[in-house]
């Protein structure tokens, strides 16, 4: 009461001019003179669904979903189909219809408690939903937010649903979502034959530049899916807009990519995932850090600036995970902070991070095994990178390329300017 007293109290003259100083700090930015991020108000598919509902008219709906799926409003995707359709069964992928489980944690059918519909776990026993699953439903509908990098496993079981959605003769409809990375940068070599995964199904780049729309028209022409196909598109994005100029609101999509900012480095250091070295899960930063027990972070810091890579500084960092495989183990090695995300190249980052800490350790830096076909094989698309049978200018200029040339060939099915 005392404040508010006194502030009132204070000359009209007095008043406008802090007001004029707060507009003009306001508009300079507090962080030394960053300018603030546009925000334009982005429509999802899930927004959209009245525009399609002659569509689902007296058809059974079955709903690929987790706890992304919601639209703009927060109200859940199950709840919208729920009220707007016949929806009569729901589909789980890697993390479970919640989002609970943790990565590669097998995830089981149940029953949804609100809705009391059957849940069909597609990473349990199957990726691929079966006849049984699909007898019931007409339409098998997809929505659930991706973050543009192609080891993240939802964009399979989209395409594995794909695949049983023609062979049992039902429509496929995408609800489609942003790529929170942007849509006009494509990084990274492709999948190359023979090391084809769950984390890796079709030759795309690690950093696709596609909408999960747009991918499930790609994958229905190109590698010759050829279900039934509808996309229900979004109204208001464009390929240069990061998700925090959507104006909407983020669900984290998995246990371990909290917000749209570790979507961006998702990419560069996912892959220590498949190594002795952690990539930061288990703090609450994972995927910004980088470091092992036995890593110099002061040296490593040094070389990577050194090498003036655009858009990213590195900090020496020490860090002590609290869960995961590096548990109460003290790591030293970087922080990655993204100084220019436009600029930023996470692909590319990445992998000068691995080949230099090659360089720095020696044999220290072990891969996993991961039984016949090594995860970092399946990660990177083929051995190249753990045998080092190319040196990183050569893998890194093979690679772009590679990225130019599907570039190329997916704007023939971009939904977006």
């Amino acid at each position: 009461m005392e404040r508010q007293g006194r502030f009132f109290g204070l000359p009209v003259a007095l008043l406008l001019a802090a007001l004029l100083f707060a507009v003009f700090i306001g508009g300079c930015g507090g962080d030394g003179g960053s300018q603030p991020v546009a925000v334009e108000k982005v429509k999802l598919g899930i927004d959209n669904v009245d525009q399609h509902l002659d569509l689902f008219a007296g058809k059974r709906v079955g709903l690929i979903t987790n706890a992304t799926g919601m639209n703009s409003n927060f109200e859940s995707s199950i709840d919208v189909l729920k009220a707007k359709t016949n929806l009569v069964a729901l589909f789980s992928p890697e993390h479970g219809i919640r989002g609970a489980a943790e990565a590669g944690n097998k995830v089981g059918s149940q029953i949804d408690r609100k809705t009391g519909l059957p849940v069909y776990s597609l990473y349990g026993d199957t990726r691929k939903p079966t006849a049984k699953m699909l007898a019931n439903i007409d339409i098998l509908a997809f929505d659930i937010q991706d973050v543009g990098a192609r080891p993240y496993t939802y964009i399979y079981t989209m395409a594995y649903a794909m695949q049983g959605a023609k062979e049992q003769g039902k429509t496929f409809v995408v609800f489609d979502r942003p790529n929170p990375v942007g849509g006009e940068e494509v990084e990274g070599g492709l999948v190359k034959k023979g090391y084809e995964s769950f984390v890796g199904l079709y030759p795309i780049p690690v950093r696709h530049g596609m909408t999960v729309g747009e991918l499930a028209k790609l994958f229905n022409k190109e590698f010759g899916i050829g279900c039934k196909l509808v996309v229900v598109e979004m109204t208001g994005w464009q390929r240069k807009m990061y998700f925090d100029e959507t104006g909407l609101p983020w669900v984290m999509t998995s246990p371990n990519i909290p917000t749209p900012d570790t979507a961006l480095v998702y990419p560069a250091t996912g892959i220590f995932g498949d190594t002795n070295i952690s990539e930061g899960v288990g703090t609450t930063r994972p995927f910004d850090f980088v470091g092992a027990s036995w890593l110099d972070a002061d040296a490593l810091a040094a070389r990577m600036n050194g090498q003036k890579l655009p858009g990213v500084f590195f900090r020496p960092a020490y860090y002590v995970p609290k869960f995961g495989r590096f548990k109460d183990v003290t790591c030293s090695g970087v922080q990655l902070h993204i100084t220019d995300r436009r600029a930023f190249r996470p692909v590319a980052t990445g992998l000068t991070l691995l080949y230099t800490i090659r360089e720095m350790s020696g044999d220290k830096l072990v891969f996993d095994k991961g039984g016949t076909r090594p995860m970092i094989d399946l990660v990177t698309g083929d051995n190249t990178v753990r045998l080092n049978s190319s040196s990183l200018k050569e893998l890194l200029a093979q690679w772009d390329k590679e990225a130019r040339q599907f570039k190329e060939m997916s704007k023939a099915y971009y939904l977006y300017p």
